[in-house]
């Protein structure tokens, strides 16, 4: 097995974002949290209001020799809207924003890369918004926070946001889930 990495990224509210990493063939482990503000150890009804600066993340920790970090961002990019400035659906403000918080110029770059190719072969029908930031300190999310879809899936908001986004990336993405 080879030794771990992380990828932070950011795609709206983030129970939807870790619902689709978690059934992933090389992911270990799924974070929720915030990333990119300027208030140190946030609380959600903080990050919530839109004042910290702060965006709901997920900090996925992977084996890269099970799944390749530029197919994690490939993933990201196809599980939710990277052309919408900050907001994903019904979720608005900063905190939602599309972001990936690159933790080396070599994940910036790639990070880049994939989203010039994304623009070329003209993947969406609007500009991407997507930011790359330098990652800052990552604060865990509340406990009740991880693994929230897993435990709240008769939740009327992951009945009607999260389990047709995750049923889709199954279907999708197939090829690329855990052995059950």
């Amino acid at each position: 097995m080879s030794e771990s990495q992380t990828v932070i990224v950011a795609g709206g509210c983030f129970w939807c974002t870790e619902a689709v990493f978690l059934d992933l063939n090389g992911v270990q482990k799924v974070e929720s949290g915030y990333i990119g503000g300027t208030v140190p150890n946030p609380t959600y009804e903080q990050v919530c209001t839109g004042r910290t600066g702060h965006a709901e993340a997920i900090r996925v920790t992977f084996d890269p020799a099970l799944v390749s970090r530029r197919d994690l961002l490939g993933i990201f990019f196809a599980t939710h809207d990277p052309t919408q400035l900050n907001r994903q659906g019904h979720d608005v403000g900063t905190q939602y924003r599309s972001a990936v918080f690159y933790q080396s110029d070599e994940e910036k770059q790639e990070a880049q890369s994939l989203i010039d190719e994304l623009t070329r072969d003209q993947v969406f029908d609007a500009p991407i918004v997507t930011t790359l930031e330098p990652a800052t300190s990552f604060y865990s999310a509340e406990a009740y926070h991880q693994n929230y879809y897993a435990q709240n899936k008769l939740q009327p908001y992951c009945m009607a946001v999260i389990t047709p986004k995750v049923s889709k990336f199954r279907k999708q993405f197939s090829d690329r889930l855990r052995s059950a």
